[in-house]
């Protein structure tokens, strides 16, 4: 097997620009450094957001009115597209991967959860990456997860996963607002912290994603607390996946 098994969120913010079109480029660079870690026995698990904001491009503004409703069919017509990116950058780094849209009630205890476990565990043995994202076409109400963050968290603890890296378009969390230049990053972070103080949700955009600094602080830490090592980084930087395996003192680090 292999030497590390990891699990990797990306959200919307990091893989658009100011107009909320998605980059493709950084969807390369993510996948790039997941094919060099693949080279050195590490797999990856990726959770990716970005399908409603893919659909979005596809319709353009919806003339739905129900924001739930409008979710489920961008996300429907959006996330063949997130497939259809994905496939293809994997394939010129001559790499495969799948598709996995859980819902909540896939982690309870039963038939769904062992589901979800030999699902992940077989396509990871054949090396294949396993892309996860929310099922928002149809998971609504008591069904969601509160964000990708938190789906994140239980496929970590699900697969018990060597480490979990929550990748954001800012380098951590700050003890200040990030824009100010008297902030730094606060590099290490206890699972008992209460750091409330510091939490800046700022910048979240509608229709993009539900999970702001909070929810990433709330997760990495009830993470961390199951003895995974949870880091919240910048996922625009060049090579943030390599040099937190590689033990470099980047964005935030929650840990026992």
């Amino acid at each position: 097997m292999y030497k590390e098994v990891i699990v990797v969120k990306v959200g919307t913010n990091v893989m658009t620009n100011k107009d909320n079109r998605i980059v493709r480029p950084i969807l390369k660079n993510l996948v790039r450094q997941i094919a060099e870690l693949y080279e050195r026995d590490i797999i990856t698990l990726l959770v990716s957001s970005g399908s409603v904001i893919a659909g979005k491009e596809v319709i353009g503004i919806s003339k739905i009115k129900e924001k739930t409703k409008r979710r489920q069919v961008y996300s429907a017509i959006g996330q063949p597209r997130m497939m259809r990116l994905y496939y293809s950058i994997f394939h010129d780094y001559g790499m495969k991967c799948a598709q996995v849209l859980p819902t909540k009630r896939d982690f309870s205890p039963g038939m769904h959860r062992e589901n979800m476990i030999n699902c992940c565990e077989g396509l990871l043995s054949e090396g294949v990456i396993p892309i996860a994202n929310e099922d928002d076409a149809v998971s609504v109400t008591m069904s969601m997860f509160s964000d990708n963050d938190e789906l994140a968290s239980l496929i970590a603890q699900l697969i018990n996963a060597d480490r979990l890296i929550i990748l954001t378009d800012i380098d951590g969390l700050y003890n200040g607002h990030p824009d100010s230049e008297k902030s730094d990053v606060i590099k290490n972070v206890n699972p008992e912290d209460n750091l409330e103080r510091y939490i800046k949700d700022s910048g979240k955009r509608e229709e993009e994603g539900r999970g702001g600094m909070g929810s990433k602080l709330e997760h990495a830490q009830e993470t961390a607390s199951k003895n995974i090592p949870t880091f919240i980084a910048n996922g625009k930087r060049k090579n943030t996946l390599i040099e937190i395996i590689e033990g470099k003192n980047i964005g935030t680090k929650v840990s026992l």
